[in-house]
This record gives C-alpha cells, sequence and structure tokens, in this order.
C-alpha cells in the first residue's frame, strides 16, 4: 500500500513491550513519500536505567527505516521526551538521508499548514519535573507486567486477550488531559502561531478531531495501540491499526 504520507511515534524501541515485530511487518507491506518518526522512537530511559532491552526485531526496524530513506523516502526524526539526549545536539541536521529536528512543519494536500511534534512540552505532568515522569514510567511497567499475568490467566480460562494496562492508562490520561488540557494547549499554540494543526504522539491514544477550527492528530504507539496515521493521495488522513502479521 503506497501512501503521501506516514507518521509513527513512541515505538519505545529497546524495551520488552516495543511491539516491534508488527512494526516490521506494517513498514514491509507500505511505501510513503513522507515518513515522519514523532518521538519516543528509540527508550533512551531505559538505556539510562540500564533497563533497555534489544531484540533482533528493534534491529530490523532501524534498517527498515533506512530503506524507506536510501529508496527515497523523505524521513524526518522528531526527537520526543524519551529520546531527549538528542535534543541537546539538534537544531536540525541530516543523518544521512534523514532529517533530524526536535519539531517539524508540514503541507499537507489540502494546503494546511501543520505542526509536527512529539507533545511532551505541552503536558502538564512532564512539566511538574522528569522525576513524576519516572515514577509514572515505573508505574507503567508495573501495569504492563500485571496485565501479562491476568491475560495468561485468561488464556488459560479459554477468554480473549483484554489490555488492562490499556484501561486503565486510558482512564488516567483522559483526567490527565483534563486537568492539564493537553489537547487545549497544543491547540493554542497552533492559534498563536498560526497553524492549522498539529501532528503529535507522546499520549500513545490514536485521534483525529477538529476544534476551534484546528486539527489535532495523534499517531498512537506501538506498545499496545499499534497504529499509524496516515496521508492518502487525495488528502484523506487516517488512523491505522495493524494488529496482526501479513
Amino acid at each position: 500500500m503506497k501512501y503521501k504520507t506516514i507518521c509513527i511515534s513512541d515505538t519505545h524501541l529497546g524495551t520488552k513491550d516495543c511491539k516491534a515485530e508488527l512494526l516490521n511487518n506494517f513498514l514491509k507491506h507500505h511505501e510513503c513519500d513522507n515518513l515522519f518518526l514523532i518521538g519516543d522512537i528509540i527508550d533512551g530511559w531505559k538505556i539510562q536505567q540500564n533497563r533497555w532491552r534489544w531484540k533482533k526485531s528493534h534491529t530490523k526496524v532501524i534498517g527498515r527505516i533506512l530503506e524507506y530513506a536510501k529508496r527515497g523516502t523523505r524521513v524526518t526524526y522528531i526527537t520526543g521526551n524519551h529520546d531527549e539526549f538528542l535534543r541537546p545536539f539538534v537544531t536540525k541536521f541530516s543523518l544521512g538521508n534523514i532529517l533530524v529536528c526536535n519539531h517539524a512543519e508540514y503541507t499537507d494536500t489540502d494546503g494546511r499548514r501543520l505542526l509536527l511534534t512529539h507533545g511532551d512540552m505541552f503536558d502538564g505532568i512532564t512539566r511538574l519535573g522528569r522525576w513524576i515522569s519516572f515514577l509514572g514510567d515505573y508505574a507503567y511497567d508495573l501495569v504492563l507486567w500485571i496485565n501479562t499475568h491476568f491475560n495468561y490467566v485468561r488464556h488459560r480460562m479459554g477468554f480473549g486477550y483484554w489490555s488492562l494496562s490499556k484501561f486503565l492508562k486510558h482512564s488516567v490520561k483522559k483526567a490527565i488531559n483534563f486537568v492539564y488540557e493537553f489537547e487545549d494547549n497544543l491547540i493554542d499554540y497552533c492559534e498563536r502561531k498560526g497553524y492549522d494543526g498539529i501532528i503529535c504522539g507522546h499520549i500513545h491514544t490514536p485521534e483525529i478531531k477538529t476544534k476551534r477550527g484546528i486539527v489535532y492528530m495523534n499517531d498512537g504507539d506501538w506498545v499496545e495501540s499499534c497504529s499509524a496515521l496516515v496521508e492518502h493521495a487525495d488528502g484523506r488522513w487516517e488512523i491505522v491499526y495493524w494488529k496482526k502479521m501479513l
């Protein structure tokens, strides 16, 4: 399948919960003119904490991305909070055929000027301090561990998969968005800067909506949602979920 644009984020390569096999399969079956990697592609936090798990499938993801660039796809790597180790060195530079930056702009087929940013700078939780974010990271790992064992029991009982962590995180994130107005902060910024819309990641919740005339799009993640945001040749944007191998 060929798209004009593919946006992915929050792959968290280097962690045991990254769905790298599915991501590899998704990249194998799709092509695009523009590939935007919108933060938290490599999980630098786990590396710093010596809790990283780098698998062969993670290396394959990097290889796939390099193949995209080699074939002529314009690849842009936008830094996030988990790969923030790159930020002090980045204004905007090229790593081979890959542009690395802290944020980017893109004009879509319909002529809309879009801001592309990971989104963590607009998250009140992150702004309160990295120690709170680290605490949340450990808590999230615990929920994933519980989720794994919970579903093992469900499987033995003949039930299907149910994501406890996604359920809990969705509820928590809804509360966080209400208190800290994550989406509204992004939309306010777009209004002040004259953008028609924004593409982001960070909160791991795929979404396409329009608020106050500003288009808000979140591409999700590759830990649970396994989703990408794509732009068709006719200008239509869509969230694609990739749940099984082809």
